[in-house]
């Protein structure tokens, strides 16, 4: 598949963006490019795309471009994803190159942090312990901070810059006003002021006083600069990961195949096939295209795709999917679509859509400061011409100005937000709880309606014998012995479900002779001196088999119920009904009671047939059942609920879950599941145990609040400094101790999520 790289006919263009550095970026030119009359757009700050529908008549791709750069942000029409070459390990060009570039911002940014860390924790240890304070330290402290504030911070001031051309203030304009102004004032204080002779110490006074001018603020400086980049550097490293849910994807097809050609058969790469070629697809492989079957019969697992847990059956003339895999007999498939046309390429285009349409999360902080910054900068502005109009000197003038900014600082903010998210996803990480950044803990705020699938989710995903219904005259244990060793020559996965529940109680299974197997309707053979059939109504009818009224019976209620039924016998008679289904999962009702207490109302979202899905709903306490739907469904079902006005969670693990899981406004995946849903999701549930997701929640939420007390304080200790600060009561030394006091506030604050614990007992 490939995403659209240009217009289609419909005028639609994914754009992507260079340059941003904030949610409010995003903001600003979704707003520049709206404004442009018959546009519609939508930019994702985590994903650095632009979905944008215009009018061909009025607009063209290239001038949409142009109007993203008018606005100082870098944008060009993506790359394909997937491009007809592959590199030699199989990965599409167009995925490795986004992902290469991803790795690269990610890689400088560590660059930059690390060497700024290294310069700057020394600055910092002269400034604040006048022990070690020896004969001009000052000036080594400068030589070291210089390339810190620099080259560390240019992100900083650069994007302070783009945002002062378009008048508008950030937390970038904070970080760079207020690391240049530490610095600023220290390089004056230093040249002019009398900070720069021999034998100089930091002294601390609460009042500002003439011998201010010899004060220096360096470590002010490097210190945001190093707390800044580091909050940056583990949101770059989340951000990197934002392809890995279409690489899982296209990863999961076959990547080679054995093709019919002039009656031989040659494997070759998955590239080169095309439609209506034939080739083999052997017990145990994926098939490699969708196709129609052409020779062969076999039962196909399309759990992956259609989240049904019984294997369908399959024989000349059915259709069949790419990706799914052959659980029978040899198959000979013709191929009747191929790339971009299959559909495991368009549930990677759903994947895909989802990602780019989910509004982007504005951070906090960003809102707080797009109010805070400007505020500041005028109260210092006015702090200077206040003090310069009242008769007093330029440099007390100065200080107090600079005190207003240093104060303001926000040294506390580096920390607000990373020390919560660690602490908070490292206690969930112990608890089996992977929440992947701070973008999504405030839709766990909101979140009214939660959609579950079932299978692998509610259920284990696996098929089991629930149920043995012996005929009258006949044991249990007599029907497993006989019965299980039949199924346990059988390949098919409901066979083999009976057979392992037979050896599990009757700790043996006997010896089977003449098997012979029907595909898609029974088998036969001998066990212990009996002719024994199980398999279908009709396989047994018409071996002369009669089946009893109370079997019937059986098979009827069970059936209506969306289990399978298997009818088996021996010598002539039919002795047994075995039910296989997939079990409902132990601790699901007590997690769908969990989250009901949170405020939410479950809803079952599943592939399999109504029948199935409304027995297992009831039997755990759901009300709403949506069932038989494919994966563009569960999209549509999700996208239903939230024009609704719900704010919606869904909880599954397959690739049939992947694209609905990326389009709700929080995707949680079970760890057990395939790779692209937990890829697609916002968080992971490592052991799969449904109660987990009450629990992230909860955690989500404590965490989210945690990151609010600590944003509010790690202003509030600063603003509430800062009429002192202009009135010149403040030494900026003392700015500098508030900014500490409120980070060591912010980390203890954040540690308090370590006393978190489950709802259940927690796994030793």
């Amino acid at each position: 598949m490939s995403m659209p790289a240009g217009p289609s006919s419909t005028g639609h263009v994914d754009l992507a963006i260079g340059g941003m550095t904030c949610s409010s970026c995003a903001a600003r030119i979704e707003k520049k490019l709206n404004r442009i009359e018959g546009v519609t757009a939508t930019v994702n700050f985590a994903t650095e795309t632009a979905a944008v529908d215009f009018d061909p008549a009025t607009m063209d791709a290239e001038g949409l471009v142009a109007t993203v750069e008018g606005a100082g942000y870098a944008a060009h029409l993506p790359a394909p994803v997937v491009s007809p070459e592959s590199h030699g390990d199989g990965e599409p060009t167009g995925i490795s190159s986004l992902h290469d570039h991803d790795e690269t911002e990610t890689e400088t940014l560590r660059v930059r942090l690390v060497i700024s860390a290294v310069l700057a924790v020394p600055v910092v240890a002269l400034s604040m312990i006048p022990p070690i304070q020896f004969r001009f330290w000052q000036w080594l402290s400068l030589t070291l901070a210089a390339p810190v504030v620099a080259w560390g911070a240019w992100p900083f001031h650069r994007a302070a810059w783009l945002n002062a051309r378009h008048r508008a203030a950030t937390m970038d304009t904070l970080i760079s006003v207020g690391v240049l102004a530490a610095f600023g004032w220290s390089v004056w204080a230093l040249f002019l002021g009398g900070a720069g002779n021999s034998g100089m110490t930091m002294s601390f006074r609460l009042v500002a006083g003439s011998a201010h001018n010899a004060d220096i603020y360096l470590e002010v400086a490097s210190g945001v600069t190093v707390l800044i980049l580091l909050g940056r550097y583990l949101e770059a490293r989340a951000k990197r990961r934002s392809g890995a849910a279409l690489r899982a994807l296209l990863e999961m097809g076959a990547k080679d195949v054995a093709v019919l050609r002039a009656g031989t058969e040659l494997r070759v790469p998955i590239e080169q096939l095309a439609v209506g070629d034939l080739f083999v697809v052997r017990p145990g492989e994926k098939i490699a295209t969708d196709g129609v079957i052409f020779e062969g019969a076999s039962a196909v697992d399309e759990s992956m795709l259609t989240g049904e847990s019984v294997p369908v059956e399959v024989s000349p003339g059915d259709t069949v999917t790419g990706a799914t895999v052959n659980a029978g007999g040899r198959l000979v498939v013709r191929a009747t679509r191929v790339g971009a046309d299959t559909a495991l390429a368009q549930i990677a285009a759903l994947v895909t859509t989802a990602q780019s349409g989910k509004a982007p999360v504005q951070r906090l902080a960003d809102r707080v400061a797009g109010i805070f910054v400007p505020a500041v900068i005028a109260i210092s502005l006015v702090t200077l011409v206040g003090w310069l109009l009242t008769g007093h000197g330029a440099a007390q003038a100065f200080t107090a100005a600079v005190a207003v900014l240093i104060i303001a600082c926000p040294c506390a903010l580096g920390l607000a937000t990373p020390t919560a998210l660690l602490v908070g996803t490292g206690r969930g990480a112990q608890l089996g709880i992977l929440i992947k950044g701070p973008q999504i803990l405030e839709s766990t705020r909101r979140v009214d309606t939660v959609i579950l699938d079932k299978t692998g989710t509610v259920t284990t995903g696996r098929m089991g014998l629930v149920e043995v219904c012996p005929a009258a005259g006949y044991g249990r244990d007599q029907v497993l012995r006989l019965i299980g060793a039949l199924e346990h020559a059988s390949e098919h996965p409901i066979a083999q479900a009976i057979a392992q529940a037979a050896a599990d109680e009757t700790q043996e299974l006997l010896a089977v002779e003449e098997f012979a197997s029907s595909a898609g309707l029974g088998v036969t053979g001998t066990v212990d001196g009996h002719q024994v059939l199980a398999g279908r109504p009709g396989f047994l009818t018409e071996r002369g088999f009669q089946i009893p009224t109370d079997i019937d019976d059986v098979r009827r209620s069970e059936e209506e119920a969306g289990r399978t039924v298997v009818l088996a016998g021996w010598d002539g008679q039919v002795t047994a009904a075995l039910v296989v289904a997939d079990q409902v999962k132990p601790t699901s009702t007590e997690a769908i009671a969990a989250l009901r207490e949170l405020g939410l109302t479950p809803v079952l979202l599943t592939g399999d047939n109504r029948a199935t899905a409304t027995a297992v709903a009831a039997s755990v306490g759901i009300d709403q059942v949506e069932a038989e739907v494919l994966p563009a469904d569960k999209v549509a079902a999700v996208i239903k609920l939230q024009n609704q006005g719900r704010v919606v969670a869904m909880v599954g693990d397959g690739v049939n879950d992947a694209a609905a899981l990326a389009q709700a406004d929080l995707g949680l995946a079970m760890g057990t599941g395939a790779d692209v849903a937990i890829e697609a999701s916002d968080i992971t549930l490592v052991r799969g145990d449904l109660r987990t997701a009450a629990d992230a929640i909860r955690l989500s939420r404590r965490t989210l609040a945690t990151i609010k007390g600590n944003l509010f304080w790690a202003f509030a200790y600063n603003a509430a400094a800062i009429p002192l600060a202009a009135l010149g009561y403040l030494n900026p030394l003392i700015s500098g101790a508030a900014m500490a006091f409120s980070s060591v506030f912010v980390v203890t604050n954040s540690l308090r999520l370590r006393q978190f614990r489950s709802s259940y007992a927690e796994p030793r």
